[in-house]
């Protein structure tokens, strides 16, 4: 079994290494020399010296593979600083080639909060880790310490409130049930809520930035809810669903007789939601010319169906979503400037689920009473609980989906397990395999003349697109779900602008 040993880099190794007397091997080379490791992995956080020395003399009392991580603190007790490096480094490890070792954390270099937070990250966030501890007195000896405590919550602990989010929060009112969807408790997270809640109360159009995933929806809708449109419709629409020589039908609407089809007068988005709010998804799949289309109805309030010669004046927010960074897009002439500096009053960046920190867990136990609920509805169903490895093991997982990875792989996690409990091999066979080296290689190439960013988005959409497709033997409506896609229509056009 392999094993990598996690340690943070002490004095007393340091002195250790320099042939400081009394200071034998130090706590890393006792325990490198006691045990094979298939590699160690050190923090440092003295950045402001030459730890190479130190490296070097290691390497030489023993045969495993070192990586070393210079680590920025504060002070050496700073907590959160050493709870969110110390978490981030092992997932970083444990998500590479070596993800099926097992991590030993050893609790005796370093400053006691370090000790502590080794304690904490094995009983809340990576129970299959082993704790070791070394002296010269008593040798190299594994621990098991009999208690158990949620590290999620460390960081709230360690830190005294965040001001800057008081200040945010302190001119609204003390409730916004609307915004209880929205599952989440780290600090990154409370400042984007608190700045949805004071834009929904100002009638100023809304971008939202982000994954695929990553809950802009979810925000758009308890905004709307929050504002003073609520008693009004909120409309959806997909951009990237929309057909061309359709764009104009769907958005303004037509008379009866405008063309082939149009049996009966119909009202578009804008209209429909006239006084309520738009909420343009996908906002980046608009071509240049649908664009300017809506571009004009935004300056002049005003709409006309196809095929008709009176105009209709509209009242709209307009909240829009994208995945893509539309400033790249603008300087690369796919996305027009005038329309963007028009939708982007207020940004709001959705990160993605790897980087809120404590949010994982409260999402797995809330989108897994969901899907038990949904099941449970249907009948012949037996309510799943995760067991702890299982737990761990999704909360290794990056998550490259965010949470509709998340809904569709605890799904198939409730599908299959007949089980109450939810083992580790259930987790496992649900998990879509993560292509690393394809990945990395893509985000690794040299920026230069010939980079082309869309070049590198169309081959990972190509990728996935085609797994999708092999995954459910060709059928599009099937693979348009799994990749997250409202309609197998939009899997179409992104098919249309991609080498399959």
């Amino acid at each position: 079994m392999q094993k990598t040993l996690f340690a943070w880099i002490g004095q007393t190794d340091l002195d250790a290494a320099a042939g400081v007397e009394g200071k034998g091997l130090g706590p890393i080379a006792q325990v490198a020399r006691k045990y094979s490791y298939s590699r160690i992995v050190l923090l440092n956080n003295y950045i402001d010296r030459d730890v190479s020395g130190f490296l070097a003399w290691l390497n030489g009392h023993c045969s495993s593979e070192i990586f070393h991580h210079p680590v920025s603190l504060s002070s050496p007790n700073d907590f959160e600083a050493i709870y969110r490096n110390a978490e981030k480094i092992v997932h970083k490890e444990l998500s590479s080639s070596f993800r099926n070792a097992v991590p030993v954390f050893h609790l005796s270099p370093g400053t006691p909060a370090m000790q502590t937070v080794w304690i904490l990250l094995n009983k809340a966030v990576f129970a299959q880790a082993q704790l070791v501890q070394s002296s010269q007195e008593q040798g190299v000896v594994f621990v098991d310490l009999p208690f158990d405590i949620s590290a999620e919550f460390t960081p709230v602990i360690a830190k005294a409130a965040n001001e800057h989010l008081t200040r945010l929060i302190s001119g609204l009112p003390p409730e916004a049930p609307e915004f209880d969807a929205i599952v989440h408790q780290c600090e990154e997270m409370k400042t984007l809520v608190a700045r949805a809640r004071i834009v929904a109360l100002r009638d100023v159009p809304v971008l939202l930035e982000g994954e695929t995933g990553t809950g802009k929806e979810l925000f758009a809708r308890a905004i709307h809810a929050c504002s003073n449109r609520k008693e009004n419709l909120f409309i959806p629409v997909n951009c990237g669903a929309i057909p061309k020589n359709l764009f104009e039908a769907e958005f303004f609407g037509h008379v009866k007789g405008a063309f082939t089809g149009a049996d009966k007068e119909k009202a578009g988005y804008f209209e429909m939601a006239n006084n309520g709010t738009l909420f343009l998804d996908e906002l980046g799949e608009l071509d240049v010319d649908s664009q300017v289309k809506i571009l004009r109805v935004l300056n002049d309030g005003k709409v006309r169906r196809v095929g008709d010669t009176v105009e209709r004046k509209v009242n709209v927010r307009i909240i829009s979503a994208t995945n893509r960074n539309l400033i790249t897009e603008v300087a690369a002439g796919r996305f027009r400037s005038d329309l963007f500096y028009r939708l982007a009053v207020a940004i709001l960046k959705l990160p993605p689920i790897r980087e809120r920190q404590g949010d994982l867990g409260l999402l797995i136990d809330s989108i897994l009473n969901e899907v038990n609920k949904e099941m449970d509805s249907e009948g012949n169903y037996v309510s799943k609980t995760f067991s702890s490895k299982a737990r761990n093991l999704m909360l290794r997982h990056r998550w490259l989906g965010n949470a509709r990875e998340l809904k569709n792989t605890i799904t198939r996690i409730c599908v299959w397990c007949p089980e109450k409990n939810i083992g580790e091999v259930d987790v496992q066979n649900a998990l879509l395999p993560i292509n690393t080296t394809e990945n990395d290689e893509l985000l690794n190439r040299p920026l230069g003349e010939d980079f082309k960013l869309q070049n590198i988005l169309d081959q990972i959409s190509s990728s996935y697109i085609k797994r999708a497709l092999k995954e459910t033997g060709g059928n599009k409506s099937k693979a348009a779900k799994l990749l997250g896609f409202e309609s197998h229509q939009t899997l179409s056009n992104r098919m249309k602008n991609i080498d399959l």
